[in-house]
C-alpha cells in the first residue's frame, strides 16, 4: 500500500488531500498541531476507506517538530506540503515574530521536508511531491505573496532536479478556495463575488490529476489560469499597484 504524508491535514485543502488520497487506497500520515482533530480525521478515513492512518502532531514553526516530520517524510511515496496560514495586516504593522512564524511554516518547513523526501525518493527511483502554493505568488501583495512565489519557483527548480530519477514535483497554485483560511486570518470575504471561489474538492482533484501527469504547475479553474497568464505578461509596475490595492482591501 503506497503511503502519503499530508501537512495541515485537519482542515481545508489538507483535509481534502487526505480524503482523496485515502479514497485512492493510500495509507495516510496526517500532520497538524491539534491531536484531537487529527484523530477525528484518522477515524473518518479508516472508516470510510479502510486505509491505515498515522497521526503525527507537529507545529511546523517549531524546528524540532519539523525534524520529526522530515524523518517520516523520507519513507513515504507522496508528500503534500499544505500547512500554512495568512496574515491580515501589512508587513510593517505585524510583529516580526509573527512574520517569522509564517516564514518558518510556508518556506523553511517546505524546504526541509522536500530535502529529506526528495533525497529518499531519488534513491528509490520514484515518488511524488506536491507543494501548495498560490496564485498570489504572481502578485506583489505582502510576505504571504512573497512566500508563495518562493514555493512556486522552488518547486519548479526541484522538479527539474528530480525528473531524471522519476520523481515528480508539482506546485499547486489555486486562487480563492472555500476553506477556513480567510476566517482564521481575519480576512473579510463579503465583497468577493461568488464566481471567484473554488471548491476544495475540485482543486485537489485537479492537482492530483496534474501531478499524475507530471505537470509542474497546477492552476485550477479557467479564471485563475487567465489571471496567471495576465500576471506573467503584465509589467511589474502594474502588479505592484494591484498588490498594494489587494493588501489595502484585506485590512478593511
Amino acid at each position: 500500500m503506497p503511503t502519503a504524508l499530508v501537512t495541515g491535514a485537519t482542515a481545508g485543502l489538507g483535509l481534502e488531500f487526505a480524503r482523496q488520497l485515502a479514497a485512492r487506497g493510500d495509507a495516510v500520515v496526517l500532520v497538524a498541531r491539534t491531536e484531537t482533530r487529527l484523530r477525528e480525521v484518522a477515524a473518518e478515513l479508516e472508516s470510510a476507506h479502510g486505509v491505515t492512518t498515522e497521526v503525527l502532531v507537529a507545529d511546523l514553526a517549531d524546528r524540532a517538530d519539523v525534524d520529526r516530520v522530515t524523518e517520516r517524510a523520507r519513507t513515504v511515496d507522496t508528500v503534500v506540503n499544505n500547512a500554512g496560514f495568512g496574515l491580515r495586516q501589512r508587513f510593517l504593522d505585524n510583529d516580526l515574530a509573527v512574520e517569522e512564524e509564517m516564514f518558518e511554516v510556508l518556506c523553511r518547513a517546505v524546504l526541509a521536508i522536500c530535502h529529506a523526501a526528495g533525497r529518499a525518493m531519488k534513491e528509490r527511483g520514484g515518488g511524488k511531491i506536491i507543494n501548495v502554493s498560490s496564485v498570489a505568488g504572481w502578485l506583489a501583495s505582502g510576505t504571504y505573496s512573497a512566500a508563495k512565489s518562493w514555493v512556486t519557483v522552488f518547486s519548479e527548480s526541484l522538479a527539474g532536479e528530480l525528473a531524471p530519477a522519476g520523481v515528480t514535483v508539482t506546485a499547486l497554485c489555486p486562487g480563492l478556495v472555500r476553506t477556513e483560511f480567510h476566517r482564521r486570518a481575519g480576512i473579510g470575504t463579503a465583497t468577493i463575488p461568488a464566481p471567484a471561489w473554488l471548491d476544495a474538492r475540485h482543486v485537489v482533484r485537479t492537482c492530483l490529476r496534474d501531478a499524475d501527469k507530471g505537470k509542474v504547475i497546477s492552476v485550477p479553474g479557467l479564471l485563475y489560469k487567465g489571471i496567471v497568464l495576465a500576471a506573467r505578461l503584465a509589467p511589474r509596475r502594474l502588479l505592484r499597484q494591484s498588490g498594494t490595492a489587494v493588501a489595502g482591501a484585506r485590512r478593511s
